[in-house]
């Protein structure tokens, strides 16, 4: 009996094709769990949770069972796939419950946040990316600065962004533009459902110092936090470690200037950048 459509057409998922793989690599070369363990030096439990998917590994990982199998980088690269694919679908699930949150505190430690940005500001980082073309990016440019209608809806979301004082002092090329992403956080900041507040570099260190924290509070009353780097996420919904995570935000909302202190030190950044813009001359 042929194959409904809707399951010949399906394609595998990535991190199924590298627990495959790492599973029949294995069988191939006539090793069991054990023996594997004891060549790569990594624990039976570990390498049987990779075959069976409950677990991804990493890099270094994928690595030592390439030297192992002999099989080049073919494992390093299929771990990448999976790597991006887990990326991707929990990126997906937070943009789902970001649309449904009705509280959303937020620390960034490089950049303005992307709820804040301008669209020269959002430009110009994004560009930064290397999109194939001007069409990419300007499409990229249009999907962040389109989920901001969160703050200006009825019913908006209520937002409390730390901003760190590195992204404050690392300005866009055009002088001009940069006046108009602080004139953009002023005007946030005085709106009631956005509290702005600057980590200055006095506060010394922090432990999300590096990275990247957002908490969003559902309308159920459960919350969850997302971490993100550059390059990668990780969406976090067992209630011990939002916890942690809450109470380390909290931490690092009261070594912060307060509202107040936080809009004054915003208003200094924009006399500070007057005086470098170049006069106009005739």
């Amino acid at each position: 009996m042929a194959a409904s459509k809707s399951t010949s057409t399906r394609k595998p998922h990535a991190r199924r094709i590298f627990m495959e793989e790492l599973a029949l690599l294995r069988e191939e070369s006539g090793m069991s769990l054990a023996q594997l363990a004891e060549r790569v030096r990594f624990d039976r439990s570990y390498l049987h949770k990779l075959e069976t998917g409950l677990r991804l590994g990493d890099e270094a990982t994928s690595r030592a069972l390439d030297q192992c199998y002999g099989t080049g980088r073919h494992l390093q690269l299929l771990w990448k796939l999976a790597k991006e694919e887990v990326f991707l679908d929990r990126y997906k699930r937070f943009m789902k419950l970001e649309a449904e949150a009705n509280v959303r505190n937020e620390y960034v430690a490089s950049t303005i946040p992307g709820l804040l940005q301008t669209e020269e500001y959002a430009r110009e980082q994004l560009w930064t990316a290397l999109p194939k073309d001007e069409e990419q990016l300007e499409e990229r440019v249009a999907a962040r600065i389109g989920r901001q209608t969160v703050l200006t809806q009825e019913g908006p979301l209520h937002l409390r962004a730390i901003i760190d004082e590195s992204a404050l002092l690392r300005r866009l090329r055009d002088p001009s533009a940069w006046a108009r992403q602080l004139a953009h956080l002023l005007e946030a900041a005085s709106r009631r459902n956005i509290t702005i507040q600057v980590l200055p570099f006095s506060a010394g260190l922090q432990y999300l110092l590096g990275g990247s924290l957002t908490i969003l509070w559902m309308p159920n009353g459960t919350s969850i936090a997302y971490e993100e780097s550059s390059t990668t996420g990780e969406l976090m919904e067992e209630p011990g470690e939002v916890e942690h995570l809450k109470l380390s935000y909290d931490r690092l909302r009261d070594a912060a200037l307060t509202p107040v202190q936080s809009v004054a030190f915003l208003r200094s950044l924009m006399e500070d950048n007057a005086t470098c813009e170049p006069s106009d001359r005739t």
